[in-house]
């Protein structure tokens, strides 16, 4: 069963990737936002904010990394969308291969595709100044931080993707994901927030995910954060994926 779940979800891997590799224009998007945010917010906004001492793009791109998944996970809920409107989800229901195979692709398609995107960002911030002296163990930190957090919220993007009832409604849900980020510690150090917003931006999970990430970048001893931000993205994937299963064996029946 298991190498016939493992070949199934490899061929339809495969031809979700053909989609995205005839639609670059979808990565592209992906990270064009991002990279903007770095544009917008280092060069208009950085002499203006206060982050502390370093160059600011050091301490902003743990939030923009953040944001890019956030916006690209939207496309995996367009995509699944439209295999259901265009009449493949039935077609690969009446077929004797693994049903969880069909979503699986398309999240392992979204980790793929984000992972690219997360590279396009990374580089323009390298260009930008951004400087890290992280070894090896702290990169590989980071990258398994960031893997569970875009598993995270690909699974939570199926549900959308199968319940959704327009094209709109279907990559809506991102929205507030990508607006998270501006009311933690992504921009500006929660010091500087009035009361109310100051606790919430202080207990919310993207405020640790994002200060984990950006002391394992400075060579900074992490602590206790880097085990709230994987229980963070631990707990939101367990919730997320029991819920899209739930929600896909509904739509199966």
């Amino acid at each position: 069963m298991s190498t016939h779940f493992a070949a199934d979800t490899t061929v339809l891997l495969g031809r979700s990737m053909r989609h995205v590799t005839r639609s670059l224009d979808t990565i592209i998007t992906t990270a064009v936002m991002p990279i903007a945010f770095l544009l917008l917010f280092v060069y208009v906004f950085g002499g203006a904010i206060s982050a502390g001492p370093g160059r600011y793009v050091d301490y902003l791109l743990p939030g923009i990394l953040l944001i890019t998944v956030a916006t690209g996970v939207s496309y995996t809920a367009f995509r699944l969308f439209l295999d259901l409107q265009s009449g493949i989800f039935e077609r690969f229901q009446s077929m004797p291969i693994a049903r969880s195979s069909v979503l699986w692709a398309h999240v392992l398609t979204s980790v793929l595709a984000n992972a690219i995107s997360l590279v396009l960002v990374l580089l323009a911030a390298l260009l930008m100044g951004f400087r890290s002296g992280a070894g090896v163990l702290a990169w590989l930190a980071v990258g398994g931080i960031l893997l569970v957090f875009t598993l995270a919220l690909t699974w939570m993007a199926v549900v959308p993707g199968l319940t959704a009832k327009s094209v709109d409604g279907a990559s809506a849900f991102s929205y507030p994901l990508v607006f998270l980020p501006f009311v933690s510690s992504a921009f500006v150090p929660t010091a500087s927030m009035p009361g109310p917003v100051r606790a919430f931006a202080e207990h919310q999970p993207v405020t640790s995910i994002v200060d984990t990430i950006r002391r394992l970048f400075a060579e900074q001893p992490v602590g206790g954060d880097i085990w709230v931000a994987l229980a963070w993205c631990a707990g939101a994937l367990v919730v997320a994926y029991l819920l899209a299963m739930a929600t896909y064996r509904r739509k199966a029946a």
